[in-house]
Formats: C-alpha cells, sequence, structure tokens
C-alpha cells in the first residue's frame, strides 16, 4: 500500500505532525525512544473505516482466556533470594486469591479496533502509517499508546475488566515465588522481547517511526516463556496496565485475600516491562507506577473476569465428565 493511499484512512491534525517531525529528529540523534501522545488526535476518514471494518471481519482474533483457581501463591520478592528486588516488592507474602480467568494473550491491535469500530472512538495515531497495524501480522501486535482509562474501557466493552496487580502476578509466576515464568533463569532474547533500541521491523525503512510503532512482535511467540498458567509474555514487548493505584510502600499493609490496591492514588499501577526495558525489569514481581492518561508505545493490557463459585463447580464437573482440566502448575 502506497503512501498516499495510506493518509487518506486517517488524518492527524498540525499538533501530531509537528510532534512526528521532532521525534524523527530525535530517533536520528539517538536520543529517545518513547513517546507519550496523549494530546494527539486523530480521524477517521470513510475510506479509512471501510477498510477497519473488512480486516475486522476477515481476520481471526487472539481473545482466549485461562482459568486461574483459587488459593494463595508467593507474591513479592525477597531480598535474600532475589538480588534485583526493591523497596516496592517487599515484603514478600502468602495472598490468597478467589477464582478468575485471565487473558492468554496481551490484547492486540485487532481486538482493540473491534472496541474503536463499535464505540466510534477514533482510531490510534500509529495506524496511520504504512505497515502499521492494519497489515495482518501486525494485527496480533499488543495494542499500544493506550491509557488506563482506554484500557479499562475496553476491557468493561467486552465484559471483562482489567485484573489486579495480585491476579496478573499470580497467573504470570504461579504459587512457587519463581523470578520469572518459567522459572528462576534471567531473561534472555529467546524468551523475552526486551532490551530493543535499534530500527527493525515496520521500522526500518523509516526511523521517524520508531516513535509510534516499535519494534513489537506478535503476542503468541516465545512458547518456551509461558507461564505456569499458560500466559504469553508476561514480561517484555510491552508493559500491561493493572486494575490497582500504585503505591510503593502498598505491600506493608496490603491484605493477604484478594487485595484490590489502594482506594485512592495519583498514579496507576502496571506490570511487566516492555520491549525497550533492561533486565532488571525482566522479573515478575517487578511493579511500577505512572500517570493513568498516558499513552507510550511500550504500554499495552490484557484483561480478566471474575468467576463464579458456581461456575467453577459447573465447570470442574464438565472437565471431570471429559477428561479435561485446566492448566497446573508443575509439582
Amino acid at each position: 500500500m502506497s503512501a498516499t493511499r495510506v493518509r487518506t484512512l486517517v488524518t492527524v491534525n498540525r499538533v501530531a505532525n509537528a510532534v512526528i517531525a521532532v521525534a524523527a529528529a530525535l530517533v536520528i540523534a539517538n536520543v529517545a525512544w518513547a513517546l507519550d501522545i496523549q494530546d494527539i488526535t486523530v480521524e477517521w476518514t470513510e475510506a479509512g473505516k471501510k477498510l477497519a471494518a473488512d480486516r475486522v471481519a476477515q481476520w481471526q482474533a487472539k481473545d482466549d482466556m485461562v482459568l486461574v483457581p483459587a488459593g494463595e501463591f508467593i507474591m513479592g520478592s525477597d531480598k535474600k533470594t532475589d538480588r534485583l528486588a526493591y523497596r516496592g516488592e517487599t515484603p514478600q507474602r502468602h495472598v490468597y486469591l478467589d477464582t478468575f480467568e485471565i487473558g492468554k494473550y496481551e490484547v492486540t491491535a485487532l481486538e482493540y479496533l473491534k472496541f474503536v469500530l463499535a464505540t466510534d472512538r477514533s482510531p490510534q495515531l500509529d495506524w496511520r502509517y504504512d505497515g502499521g497495524n492494519f497489515q495482518e501480522p501486525m494485527a496480533h501486535h499488543p495494542i499500544m499508546h493506550v491509557s488506563w482509562y482506554d484500557a479499562d474501557a475496553y476491557c468493561t466493552w467486552a465484559g471483562k475488566r482489567l485484573p489486579t496487580e495480585a491476579e496478573w502476578e499470580k497467573a504470570a509466576r504461579g504459587v512457587d515465588g519463581r523470578l520469572f515464568p518459567w522459572g528462576k533463569e534471567y531473561a534472555g532474547p529467546t524468551r523475552a522481547n526486551f532490551g530493543r533500541t535499534g530500527l527493525s521491523g515496520p521500522v526500518r525503512d523509516r526511523p521517524e517511526r520508531l516513535l509510534l510503532y516499535p519494534p513489537i512482535i506478535s503476542v503468541d511467540k516465545y512458547e518456551n516463556a509461558v507461564s505456569p498458567y499458560g500466559l504469553y509474555q508476561t514480561i517484555g514487548n510491552v508493559a500491561e496496565w493493572v486494575a490497582d493505584w500504585y503505591d510503593q510502600d502498598y505491600y506493608k499493609t496490603a491484605p493477604d485475600r484478594n487485595p484490590k490496591g489502594p482506594e485512592t492514588g495519583t498514579q496507576k499501577a502496571f506490570r511487566g516491562g516492555g520491549w525497550m526495558d533492561s533486565t532488571t525489569t525482566m522479573r515478575v514481581a517487578m511493579r511500577n507506577g505512572t500517570d493513568p492518561n498516558t499513552k507510550i508505545n511500550w504500554m499495552g493490557f490484557r484483561c480478566a473476569r471474575s468467576v463464579e463459585a458456581s461456575n467453577v463447580n459447573r465447570q470442574s464437573s464438565t472437565e471431570r465428565e471429559h477428561g479435561e482440566g485446566v492448566a497446573r502448575l508443575p509439582e
């Protein structure tokens, strides 16, 4: 698809074009790799909206959910066993959670596109470019440039919700306190998409794109790095918004049963680290927070859903009858 053709799909205001120009200069100078675009708006053209609707109808979404059974798990970090642990991750403790479901994958651009069309929202800024999320392989990249409010609205629209910090961490690490989804061995390029600052993928030929379309990959990659419950890419690719307000010292007073974070705050928590992060942030206990209005190219999300006890009992009965079961932790 030509650049001329793509520019008919969405229109970008003058502020956006100015920011893109500045971003290009920064990239060429190797100065900056992340850009908060919360003040930039784009609008659909009729041609762009029709193309988007056609592709939503044709392409298969990756919206599987996995069941995480009720029970305790080890949450947080212990400096005796994790030399990279920091204040916000301590003290380590046992936490009980009710049964819940959570996305097997990060929410993709294709899934978010369905939401945008259904709710008459503006398209994402990175959808402006040829080679953007409208190519089929990139439709399964994680959505990015979404605020916490965008993520919350999507999950609500989908009949789900954002996971709590505790739910996210249990789903990512299992019950045994491991440092990474796969165990205790440190992350490397064969297990997670991180530490990326070079030009690759859809930005190779136009470096100014890096700030809008960074080197992210499909949400179903790294089968050797799934969590004990089968979640993909809980670390790397994009960091993930969660439901809680963020407080660095919350663990010191948090309840040990279904914690949901502080009642108020100024920052929302996010987990998992992104494509540009270092090894120190590629741990499942790592936690951080930022302004919930932030829209940036290394932040996405996945959704969760509460499960009533009666539904769990019915599902368990059906699984026994058919010899099936949910993902189990290794002994």
